[in-house]
């Protein structure tokens, strides 16, 4: 089948099976291998990009759902060669050790603020529930994202 997607700003048109899933799409199709695959069962967050500015986990929508749509990776943030906030964040700090998980934290993050543009630790906590980092405490990916929050 056919789709129509815009990602990152660039429109594709593409012939797809119609069982590929978003992020087969995103990362064989496109070539954009920043969005990862790490659980195929929506557990972990590391697929999570943006549709049309909505955080999703990638590994469970199909690319025939996203026709149509504007879809975001971790590639597309930066803007002529400056990193979003949120990615500054992380950077200073430390909210990643292997950096599996950080590109679907960082865009869960990202939409995160977009709902809740000052929120209490707890709030970060809970708000990233649905991603999971194996080798932290998730203590920087919290301060991260308050510290993103006050950048603003």
């Amino acid at each position: 089948m056919k789709v129509t997607i815009t990602v990152n700003g660039t429109k594709h048109e593409s012939e797809i099976e119609p069982r590929t899933l978003l992020v087969q799409y995103v990362r064989d199709t496109l070539g954009l291998t920043g969005t990862n695959i790490g659980c195929d069962t929506s557990s972990c967050g590391a697929c999570s990009l943006h549709v049309d500015g909505e955080s999703v986990k990638s590994c469970t929508m199909l690319a025939a759902q996203a026709d149509g749509c504007d879809v975001t990776t971790i590639e597309g943030l930066a803007k002529n060669g400056v990193m979003h906030p949120m990615q500054t964040a992380f950077m200073e700090n430390h909210g990643l050790q292997c950096g599996f998980c950080t590109p679907g934290m960082v865009m869960a993050s990202i939409s995160l603020l977009q709902e809740n543009p000052n929120p209490t630790e707890e709030e970060v906590r809970i708000g990233l529930e649905g991603n999971l980092c194996r080798c932290t405490g998730y203590h920087n990916i919290v301060k991260s994202v308050l510290a993103a929050a006050q950048a603003k």
